[in-house]
This record gives structure tokens, sequence and C-alpha cells, in this order.
């Protein structure tokens, strides 16, 4: 069978991507930035999409099992300098527009994803309203932070990955976590030694001719004060001879785990081609990381077949 996906603040489509490859149909988009929204319909050219979520109609929205959004993450991140406006943050806060529709629609499943700063923004009083609303409305609830690295993506990028599934709490923990079993006796704890070094060191390249770069990149920021798309001090590209260079916007999709060229668009304004690498950096920095959206939306598309099957079978039993 397959599931359908309503998409909201998609960026770029990175979470969509993820989930189309586990098997899910994406049938609508909602973003707001032009350029990511030349994007998605780049790559997603006959579906529905819509620009603000705060004036969105519920009915606009085609019939979807699955409703996934990755939310503004400025003011949670901590990244970010100075206070945290967190929920009550004019980007953040766009979750509680996106809730009027979970309220009057209640998918069957939600998928959201950002910063984990959000556990701790406001002292963790902001995640509580997360949890609370979606309690309120009848969701289990499961959540979890995912490393982009830990998918085969060279990126240390830590992701906050919360799974509601309506009126089953047990689903929504199936799809982020599985059962451990031990082998035996734990290992017992070995003399302290050497401090292991930093993933950062280890370095690839020609050491004679370059390029060289870390083998693990530091976390792409769109939004930070301090690493922005301009902000390249922490990934880059260097030569022996002491050339230095920032990634090119195909390296930066690359490291996002995004197919080369995602972002290049196909038709543009010749009077912002000046501006055309800016926004791609930008967008892939705030894009949702395809792989790990991939990673979750196989276990969610198993969960929701497990529950078909088991609905199934108490109908047959039934009769």
């Amino acid at each position: 069978m397959t599931y359908k996906v309503a998409s909201f603040f998609s960026g770029i489509g990175g979470l969509d991507l993820g989930l189309e490859r586990a098997g899910f149909e994406v049938v609508f988009h909602c973003e707001v930035k032009p350029f990511c929204r030349d994007i998605l319909q780049q790559h997603w050219p006959d579906l529905p999409i819509d620009s603000d979520i705060r004036v969105l109609d519920d009915a606009k929205i085609p019939e979807a099992d699955v409703w996934a959004a990755g939310f503004p993450c400025q003011d949670l991140s901590l990244a970010r300098m100075g206070p945290r406006s967190g929920l009550r943050g004019s980007q953040s806060g766009l979750f509680h527009d996106f809730m009027r529709l979970v309220r009057a629609r209640t998918p069957r499943a939600i998928i959201l994803e950002n910063v984990h700063g959000l556990l701790s923004s406001h002292g963790g009083r902001d995640f509580t309203v997360v949890l609370q609303a979606l309690d309120e409305l009848g969701y289990g609830v499961a959540w979890r932070v995912l490393n982009s690295k830990d998918f085969g993506v060279p990126q240390q990028r830590r992701r906050v990955y919360i799974i509601a599934v309506h009126r089953d709490a047990d689903a929504a923990g199936q799809v982020l976590f599985e059962p451990e079993r031990s082998g035996g006796d734990t290992e017992t704890r070995g003399p302290d030694g050497k401090k292991s070094p930093s993933i950062f060191q280890t370095i690839l390249g020609d050491p004679r001719k370059g390029p060289l770069v870390k083998s693990v990149a530091h976390c792409i920021y769109a939004e930070s004060a301090r690493h922005t798309g301009t902000d390249w001090s922490r990934n880059y590209v260097w030569y022996p001879e002491g050339r230095v260079r920032r990634f090119t916007p195909n390296e930066v999709e690359r490291v996002q785990g995004f197919p080369d060229d995602w972002t290049r668009p196909t038709h543009f304004d010749e009077a912002k081609s000046d501006r055309i690498d800016s926004l791609r950096y930008h967008a892939v920095g705030n894009a949702v990381t395809p792989p790990v959206a991939e990673w979750v939306g196989n276990r969610l598309h198993n969960v929701l077949q497990m529950q078909d099957q088991e609905i199934l079978r108490g109908s047959v039993a039934a009769e």
C-alpha cells in the first residue's frame, strides 16, 4: 500500500525526498520562501503548493496519512547568539499554526523535525508545549535525537525527530526505537587512557597536491549569527600551497545527502544570478538530511503496514 504525505515548512524537500525513497507519495507542499518553492516545483511539478501556513485553509490540504513538518528552528537553535525566543518567536512559533491545521484534520501520523535545542528551550518548557499539544489531540508520541553522520552522511548534524501516531503510543516508539538484547555480561570498565581524537581531526585528500577536507563536516547552519552561508570558517577545502576555499553549492548538497544540482534552478532571473549561490547555501543549510528522513520513513511505513494488517486480521476474525 502507498501511504500519502502532506508536507509543511517543506524547504527544498529534504524530508519529502527521504520519505519518497521510503515508499511514500508526497501530495502537498507548503513553503513560504520563493526560492525554495521554485526548487520544490522543479522536482514535484504537479503538486499543489501553498505559501503561507498562517492563513492556510485546512480544506485545501489533500487527504494524507502522514503530515511531515520540519518547522522553523531560528528561535530554538543553540547556534543563535543571545536569548532564544523559542515557540514565542515569529518563526518557530509557526508550530502553533501547524497545530491549528492538525486539530482540524487529525492525520493518522505526524513527523516533526527540528534542532535539538528544542529540548532545552526555555528550560524544556517549549518541548513540553509540543508534547502537550499532541497529547491533547490523542496522539502517542516518541522522540529521538538523530545525527546525520550515523546515516552515511559526512556531517555532524544532530536533530530531534518526533513521531506522533494517533491513538497508538507503542507505534510511535516502534518507529524510532528498537528493542535491545544483550549477548551476555556487559564489559567491565577499563582503565582511563588517552582521550579519543576529535572526529574533525581526520583529514581526507592528497597531502601533496590537495584538495584536503575534514572527513566529517561541522553542522551546516543557515540561520546562525556565527555560522551563516557566508561564514565558512569551520567547513572549507584547502591545498598544501596555502590556498583555501569554501565548499561549492554541490559539495554542500553532498554533505547534506542531496543529489548534485538539487538546488540549481533550471530557470532564474538573470538579475539575481549573483545571488543564486547564496540562496543555495542558505536553503541547504536549513534542509532536512534526506538519508535520515528515509530511515525514519522506512520504519514508519513498516509500522503503518503492521497496523493495517492487524485491522485486516481483526475484520476477518469478526466475520
